[in-house]
């Protein structure tokens, strides 16, 4: 399905789970389905599994927006205090779309808590209180996290998501790898099927012993926090000069706050020296950098002391502060501003998920999830880019529950696109005029962008507010 197939049936207000490989464009598609609703006065409670994927979308966990925290299977007296209490009730009685992000790290127990909460609130037996659902993810992506050594089951297998039943869109355009020969490893790891060509490929690119890969400015990824930490420390301290501090600033609820920080990939107190090798944390093609762009400090601002930081395609960008946000219909809760900028000569594979490298250094040697070994991969746009110290079996390998799953929703998806595929024009106009008078909205309302604008001053593109 393609994205503009998938945004139509998203018009229609129907309760849709949208899918598909890494690239394919899910956050461009939700994205665009967020502005068409806002431009007609809607605006959607926009919630995610984690605190770095809700950071990203700009808004809550769901666990936080419904009420129900860290409870894992709350009983029936805890759905109704949770529903009685002001704020998630007053939350929950004005939403009137509800977009769930990374649903793949989403468990059973908390997507039907979250279903209960809303049902008691609104006082309807219907799914999440008759809010119309969008839920974004991708199931080979990372699961989610087991509970005191116990499996944890996914959310598709809950009977809330039998009953919400949405319609799949599986999108099956490639926007992040244009590398074919790399796609195909990729394809086959996603299908369960990989050969030896396929290995053999991915063998192609492990440094040998004793040699170091060629990886300047290129981030290692990891599977544990602490080698993060300590490389990243390492390497800043090889540079010469002292390091300069950017700290992190923020307004709004404290609570709100300490989960936008979790969430950031900005780190609350920032160390650059010049030649430091950084990586972007937000996405702002009008400034040409995206999550995930990769650079080195080429210098500091004479008046501000703000970084210029030179891409690997050769742009000179100038690097202001900018914000992250917490908002709830249209109001922003709460902020933290900080340099969209981060140290790139490590991440974890956690924190690389949602991210396109044009390269990355990679140790899959301790794996230890289905999918972490998949997330890394995928995050990089060819083969050419992939550097492998070290790699075991289970980095290549999906959940098996997964591989099986993934059949239904491609079955699923072909399903929706033959049928929606075969109504008229005029029959599709209304179901989305009638979606937007439901919800109050107004068909005809159009609110224009007034964001900001990036130029470029002798060579350097500059923040306009």
């Amino acid at each position: 399905m393609t994205q503009a197939e998938a945004l139509t049936i998203l018009k229609t207000g129907a309760n849709v789970f949208l899918t598909g490989e890494p690239g394919s464009g899910k956050t461009h598609t939700v994205n665009a389905f967020t502005l068409w609703l806002r431009h007609r006065g809607i605006e959607p409670s926009i919630t995610a599994a984690t605190g770095i994927a809700a950071t990203h979308v700009g808004g809550l966990t769901l666990h936080s927006w419904s009420g129900i925290g860290i409870t894992d299977s709350p009983s029936a007296a805890d759905i109704d205090r949770i529903a009685s209490k002001e704020h998630v009730a007053r939350r929950i009685g004005k939403a009137r779309v509800l977009i769930i992000d990374e649903v793949s790290m989403l468990s059973a127990n908390a997507f039907a808590a979250a279903d209960a909460v809303c049902r008691e609130v609104r006082r309807s037996n219907a799914p999440f209180g008759g809010i119309p659902v969008v839920l974004v993810g991708d199931f080979f992506q990372l699961p989610p996290v087991e509970r005191a050594g116990r499996a944890t089951a996914f959310c598709y297998d809950s009977a809330t998501w039998q009953v919400l039943n949405p319609i799949v869109c599986y999108l099956s355009e490639q926007h992040r790898q244009g590398d074919q020969e790399y796609l195909g490893v990729l394809s086959a790891m996603r299908a369960g099927e990989m050969e030896e060509l396929h290995r053999e490929r991915l063998n192609s690119r492990r440094a040998r012993a004793g040699e170091t890969p060629a990886a300047r400015g290129m981030p290692r990824l990891y599977s544990h926090n602490v080698d993060v930490d300590r490389e990243n420390a390492a390497e800043l301290a090889k540079l010469p000069g002292e390091a300069r501090q950017f700290n992190m600033t923020s307004r709004g609820k404290d609570s709100l706050v300490e989960g936008l920080k979790r969430g950031c990939l900005s780190p609350e107190v920032l160390e650059l020296k010049e030649g430091a090798a950084v990586m972007f944390t937000k996405n702002n093609p009008q400034a040409g950098f995206a999550n995930g762009t990769l650079g080195q400090v080429a210098g500091f601002d004479r008046e501000g002391g703000a970084p210029i930081v030179e891409t690997r395609a050769g742009a000179r960008i100038f690097v202001p502060p900018m914000e992250w946000q917490v908002a709830e219909q249209g109001k922003v809760r709460a902020s933290i501003s900080q340099l969209p900028l981060r140290l790139a000569y490590a991440m974890t594979i956690h924190k690389s998920q949602g991210m396109s490298m044009d390269a990355a250094v990679m140790d899959l040697s301790q794996v230890f999830e289905y999918g972490q070994g998949y997330v890394a991969l995928s995050r990089v746009r060819t083969l050419a880019g992939v550097h492998l110290l070290g790699i075991n079996r289970r980095a290549l390998e999906v959940h098996p529950q997964i591989l099986l799953k993934d059949r239904d929703f491609r079955g699923l998806s072909a399903a929706a696109e033959h049928t929606f595929g075969d109504l008229p024009r005029s029959e599709l106009e209304d179901m989305q005029k009638k979606f937007v008078k439901a919800l109050g909205g107004d068909w005809i309302r159009y609110t224009a962008s007034n964001g900001s604008s990036w130029r470029k001053v002798r060579g350097v593109r500059r923040l306009r507010g």
